[in-house]
């Protein structure tokens, strides 16, 4: 009975090793849909810029601009999934202060959906590369200093960029900054396996087909079908799944690390965090305006994980009492740690 038993297990033992190592395999790995461009795919807003990248003819970026009445600019980064539309109910208060720009993150919305064998040098998702791009896009558009609006994975994005590139950036707004939720990290040589390209391929067609506006809104029975369809304006173009594909390859083997660097950020921040938040939680948010050198923090009520979308009123409110409140130029004499808090109903 106990050798019957034992050979059972060991078939099931081997079914299941089998599974893992040859499961993958299913997975096709030609592109699911979408044959489209992203000129096609364009509204009538939109706009498109070439950047240099090593390595690349060139990589497209898309971006929304809107003209503003005060002498700010504003650059918006995104989180992860999501593009520049996410800006759009508070494009227009923003441009009140001054020129408002956001732009689609290589590969979301329709910016450069590049594939393996795109590129020959450096790895277009790695993070490096992000604030190289975000540098490039400054220089195309003539953008000397800008204020950082970044909001989740964009959050850490700009706070990367304020340490890299200080004399770039004059102040950050935080929105539930990706610092402290870590995630799985894996060796890029795990990653290099073709099982393991074929698991993150379906990660990055599962996440792009519903995106984190569904996963993480208070209410998703209040998104709209027009904001879900410009959410969802990458699957208009083709390969959009094989790039996305890549981006979660490398987000696996790459750790967040900048926690460890907050003091080093000079520029004055706004850190801005929803108390409905179902993916980073407050006490995060707590800890990186805690960590930074000249921060303030402002819990929206009845907000989640992106409160420019949900709330759009209270985060322009928080905005506009954070300026008002005096931003301090580089130099200047910073704030305690930490040094202001309030709650925003």
């Amino acid at each position: 009975m106990l050798k019957r038993l034992t050979l059972v297990l060991a078939i099931l033992f081997a079914l299941l090793l089998g599974a893992l190592l040859l499961g993958p395999f299913l997975i096709p790995t030609e592109t699911v849909q979408a044959l489209g461009s992203a000129s096609a795919a364009a509204t009538p807003r939109s706009r498109f810029l070439s950047i240099p990248f090593p390595g690349t003819e060139g990589v497209g970026i898309h971006y929304l601009e809107t003209p503003g009445r005060g002498g700010m600019t504003w650059v918006l980064l995104h989180g992860l999934t999501l593009n520049a539309f996410t800006w759009g109910r508070v494009e227009g208060g923003l441009a009140k202060r001054g020129r408002v720009l956001a732009y689609d993150q290589i590969p979301h919305g329709l910016s450069a959906k590049l594939k393996r064998g795109d590129w020959r040098g450096p790895h277009p998702y790695a993070k490096e590369s992000a604030i190289a791009q975000l540098i490039a896009v400054l220089d195309r558009l003539g953008i000397e200093r800008a204020h950082l609006i970044g909001s989740s994975s964009g959050g850490t994005l700009a706070l990367e960029a304020a340490l890299a590139h200080p004399e770039r950036v004059e102040s950050l707004i935080l929105i539930a900054p990706w610092v402290y939720l870590q995630h799985p990290t894996v060796p890029a040589m795990i990653t290099e396996l073709p099982q393991m390209r074929r698991l993150t391929l379906l990660i990055g067609r599962f996440l792009g087909e519903r995106t984190l506006l569904d996963l993480t809104h208070p209410q998703p029975q209040e998104i709209g079908e027009e904001r879900r369809r410009l959410a969802l304006i990458h699957t208009r173009m083709a390969n959009w799944d094989l790039a996305w594909g890549e981006l979660m390859a490398r987000a696996l083997s790459t750790p967040v690390d900048v926690g460890g660097r907050l003091a080093q950020v000079r520029q004055p921040v706004l850190v801005m965090t929803g108390d409905q938040d179902p993916l980073v939680p407050v006490e995060d948010s707590r800890r990186v305006a805690a960590g930074l050198a000249s921060a303030e923090l402002v819990v929206l009520a009845g907000c989640g994980h992106v409160p420019q979308e949900e709330c759009p009123e209270a985060f322009l409110d928080a905005v506009d009492r954070w300026l008002e409140s005096g931003l301090r130029p580089q130099g200047e004499p910073q704030a305690a740690a930490g040094s202001g808090h309030r709650t925003a109903d």
